[in-house]
């Protein structure tokens, strides 16, 4: 019966390996999120911003003409207040980074993320090209999107962060799970936890 108690209550090996996934993936975010505010960190010396109309037409220089339209695009909408654009680039670094350091609404930060990668990636690094034999990569925007993919999955798959804000609003907002974690496996693993620490009945403890 001792060995059933201990399948029942989960063992200690088996808590201490989730402990360690627990924060391996949190040193995985937290890491990111530095990241973030390093570069957020350039963004906001002054030369970021003088130099960030620039920095869209030079992105524009030498691209195939299929995609003369998006950088038409990009530069009518980001050239005319260089300035603005370039300081609201620097916040919403510095949010990302924040929020990926504290554990902060995951999910949509994650969705963010993603999303701020793709359009730096575009817009300021031309998708990394004009390719050519002298290229030597697809430029480092792209990476960041990718990464945020990953822990989105990674939210999905492992369930919950315990080193994160959001464990703490999850315990006492009902609804703010939906913009911090991805459904499907998460009540699947609240459930399984609940049931592991359930007391024994008194049929278990007779037997």
């Amino acid at each position: 019966m001792a060995s059933q108690k201990l399948t029942q209550r989960g063992s200690p090996q088996t808590d201490g390996e989730g402990m360690a996934r627990c924060k391996a993936k949190d040193a995985f975010r937290i890491g990111f999120g530095v990241i973030w505010l390093i570069d957020a960190g350039f963004k906001w010396q002054s030369g970021f911003a003088h130099g960030f109309k620039g920095m869209i037409n030079a992105a524009a220089q030498g691209q195939p003409s299929w995609l003369h339209w998006f950088f038409t695009l990009s530069h009518d909408a980001f050239t005319p207040h260089p300035y603005a654009w370039a300081y609201a680039v620097a916040v919403i670094e510095t949010l990302i980074g924040l929020a990926l350091v504290l554990g902060f609404a995951r999910k949509a930060t994650y969705i963010v993320t993603v999303i701020t990668g793709l359009v730096i990636w575009g817009v300021a690094e031309g998708f990394g090209g004009p390719y050519n034999s002298g290229s030597t990569d697809i430029g480092t925007a792209c990476i960041y999107a990718l990464v945020a993919l990953g822990l989105l999955a990674l939210n999905r798959e492992a369930g919950p962060s315990h080193f994160s804000v959001d464990y703490l609003l999850e315990r006492r907002i009902g609804w703010w799970h939906r913009v911090a974690e991805v459904e499907g496996r998460r009540h699947t693993q609240a459930a399984s936890s609940q049931r592991r620490h359930l007391p024994f009945t008194h049929a278990h403890a007779s037997s």
